[in-house]
């Protein structure tokens, strides 16, 4: 079987983190996933959700935002507000978003303030839930390591690197990196997100239309470890080249992420 870009089975496509993209934002980055491109931005509110207050929780709070742009498709996309509400597949994938990044976050290190996540999708060719989770990870790092060199918090927050990654049947062959044309033809098609360390936090799956062996899901699940080994490596390396690190964090920094 050849795959429509040439890639082999196990292969990502290119992926790139281009930080600082929003500067306004606490912590951003653009990263790419082949033609899929996502805008990630991490903004720091000193205060947390109302709900918080009245049921007495303590620390922070992170939630994520996620929106498909009108130009980010081949037919142009019409903007959530023009209908009134979010659609469903919004929501979805920004609640995956969400508590996917509160699993590796110590909400209570973080303090009295609240993460916002937003995700904004430039280019759609496959995978944006899981490029999304993997560029937000590097913004939210970004953003806390800012907070910690202005002394707003004593420790690191971000407990592990996470990484989202797609695996699938394509032509009865199990792949890595789904893109446009490979998810729209898969018969099974998995989102999967893992932290640095291939633990588990969430898992989708589903046969299109189809069905799928015990088999074939171990060959997805053991390509989706490999993929994320590989992107939480790229991952580190663009939190260390970003602008909002300096030379004498990069140490304290790259021992957080080597947490057991």
């Amino acid at each position: 079987m050849t795959r429509p870009d040439g890639r082999n089975n196990d292969q990502l496509r290119p992926i790139t983190f281009q930080s600082g993209i929003a500067p306004h934002a606490t912590g951003s980055t653009l990263v790419s996933f082949g033609n899929t491109r996502v805008i990630c931005a991490a903004t720091v509110q000193e205060d947390v959700p109302r709900w918080m207050k009245y049921q007495k929780v303590g620390g922070g709070w992170l939630t994520a935002e996620y929106n498909m742009l009108p130009y980010s498709t081949l037919d142009r996309k019409q903007r959530d507000i023009s209908s009134g509400r979010l659609d469903g597949r919004s929501s979805e994938i920004q609640r995956l978003i969400g508590r996917s990044l509160r699993a590796v976050v110590d909400l209570k290190a973080l303090g009295p303030r609240t993460i916002w996540l937003d995700c904004d999708v430039l280019q759609a060719d496959g995978g944006t839930r899981t490029a999304s989770i993997t560029g937000g990870c590097v913004a939210i790092a970004i953003a806390l390591n800012k907070l910690l060199a202005a002394g707003k918090i004593k420790s690191f927050p971000m407990k592990k690197l996470i990484a989202g990654i797609s695996s699938g049947i394509y032509q009865d062959t199990p792949i890595l990196d789904l893109d446009y044309p490979e998810d729209k033809n898969a018969s099974v098609d998995f989102n999967v997100v893992m932290t640095e360390n291939l633990e588990f936090v969430e898992l989708q799956g589903s046969g299109e239309e189809s069905v799928f062996s015990n088999e074939q899901m171990t060959a997805m699940l053991d390509l989706a470890r490999k993929g994320v080994t590989e992107i939480t490596a790229l991952q580190k390396q663009a939190i260390l080249d970003a602008d909002q690190v300096s030379s004498t964090d990069l140490d304290s920094l790259a021992h957080s992420f080597q947490r057991p």
